[in-house]
């Protein structure tokens, strides 16, 4: 069982950024066009100029023969989800040792994977991808679109948890009654946080109990071409 020590908390304001390794912004792009849909989703760097946009949305569409009309539609949707990243940069997050649950429950083609797992957002060296990456060698999956996926879902439960810090701060500064709790919101990211320097002190540690081990067990699950059909029009349905 793994014992993981937890010493005084870290605390300390910084600038906005996502609070991992590299700065890179989860996108999800979702446009349908005369019938025809393009879905993907994907990090992308917040200092690239938009004219690399337009170029991938272009090569995405000669790439997957979808017709011109869906580069206009693609690129707006890329740069408005840039523009609001962006919109939070030069503004104050306060960045704790705090950990966060986080989950996983997706499908990409035939693979099915749920887990949930705990995240150290004040550690702002951590790598999505990395973890990503172990986690699919781990659990044998060998669908190279899995890892990338995961990695992608762990971004955006952190940008949420980053901006709503943002928030909480700006909304402290403004009312002047009371200093800003770290990384606090009403969002449902922000309401899964635990505070482990609260719980167990500085001399404590985690020690996950047995009876709680199963709701951390990983489901990896591999469908069917049949099954997915069925899934997709149920996806398709409730859109």
């Amino acid at each position: 069982m793994k014992t993981v020590s937890i010493g005084a908390p870290r605390s300390s304001t910084v600038k906005f950024r996502m609070p991992t390794r590299d700065n890179l912004v989860p996108i999800r792009v979702d446009v349908e066009v005369d019938g025809q849909r393009y879905r993907d989703a994907f990090t992308w760097n917040p200092r690239d100029p938009d004219s690399e946009i337009m170029s991938f949305a272009k090569r995405t569409a000669k790439d997957l023969k979808l017709p011109a009309s869906f580069v206009p539609q693609m690129f707006h949707s890329i740069q408005g989800q840039l523009a609001e990243f962006r919109s939070y940069e030069g503004q104050d997050m306060q960045v704790k040792e705090k950990i966060v649950p986080l989950k996983i429950d997706l499908r990409v083609n035939n693979t099915v994977v749920r887990d949930q797992f705990l995240w150290d957002i004040g550690n702002l060296e951590s790598d999505p991808e990395e973890f990503a990456r172990t986690l699919c060698d781990d659990l044998n999956i060998i669908d190279p679109e899995v890892g990338p996926a995961i990695a992608v879902s762990i971004r955006e439960q952190l940008y949420e948890i980053a901006s709503q810090s943002v928030s909480a701060m700006r909304e402290a500064k403004m009312s002047k009654k009371r200093r800003a709790p770290e990384f606090a919101s009403n969002s449902k990211a922000m309401n899964n946080a635990v505070d482990m320097f609260k719980y167990f002190g500085s001399k404590g540690s985690v020690i996950r109990k047995r009876k709680e081990w199963y709701l951390y067990a990983p489901v990896v699950d591999v469908i069917s071409n049949e099954k997915t059909i069925v899934v997709d029009a149920k996806d398709e349905a409730k859109l």
